[in-house]
């Protein structure tokens, strides 16, 4: 079943998509991902390992927010920083207006927004950005280690990357959107740049599916 849903993610959306890397010299970043985006993606498309598990991160209020607060609802779980320049905008703003068309039962998808730049990246900086998007997203961040160890369980590439010349970084990363179930058990994934429309389409029968 899971295969089932990664394969119809990936109809979603053209090969292209897959990936979102900001600059071509990842392998001259200071901190990467020990994995390869390819490598990545592979994983993703035919469930090669286990993806997601438990996480203790802090919420754009200040709070400490785990993986078991969530549960009883499906989650959108998306990887991304807030001065990302369109992808991650576009990619939230997709999710939002899907969980507008979900109406009354977006009250059972909980949208969170994990951030891969950490340094930048404070809760009330994220308290800022994601009120822009939807008012039920949660932002996440943490210690470099914490934010480490949560993109690894969910199979995400990203890695720090100067600007020449700019004296300020951006940073690389896959973005796709994970879609969990009631149980924070991987359902598939989302392709960067897919439409709510198609998300409302995925999600709407995993509403009907109790935890277990």
């Amino acid at each position: 079943m899971i295969a089932n849903v990664i394969r119809l993610a990936i109809a979603l959306a053209c090969v292209g998509l897959w990936l979102t890397l900001a600059s071509a010299h990842a392998g001259d970043a200071p901190t990467q991902s020990t994995r390869s985006a390819a490598e990545i993606m592979d994983i993703l498309m035919w469930n090669r390992e286990p993806v997601g598990g438990p996480f203790a991160l802090t919420d754009q209020t200040g709070h400490e927010r785990t993986d078991r607060d969530f549960r009883g609802r499906l989650m959108l779980v998306y990887f991304g920083f807030t001065y990302c320049p369109d992808v991650c905008p576009t990619d939230l703003q997709a999710i939002a207006l899907a969980l507008d068309e979900l109406g009354s039962d977006a009250d059972s998808v909980q949208p969170i927004f994990i951030t891969v730049d950490p340094e930048r990246d404070t809760s009330a900086h994220l308290a800022e950005y994601v009120s822009l998007f939807h008012p039920r997203l949660i932002g996440l961040t943490g210690s470099a280690d914490a934010i480490r160890k949560v993109a690894d369980a969910y199979k995400v590439y990203y890695a720090k990357v100067p600007l020449e010349g700019a004296g300020d970084y951006t940073v690389d990363h896959t973005a796709y959107i994970y879609l969990m179930d009631r149980d924070g058990n991987y359902l598939g994934f989302f392709p960067p740049g897919t439409s709510a429309d198609r998300m409302v389409e995925i999600i709407k029968p995993r509403l009907k599916e109790p935890a277990r």
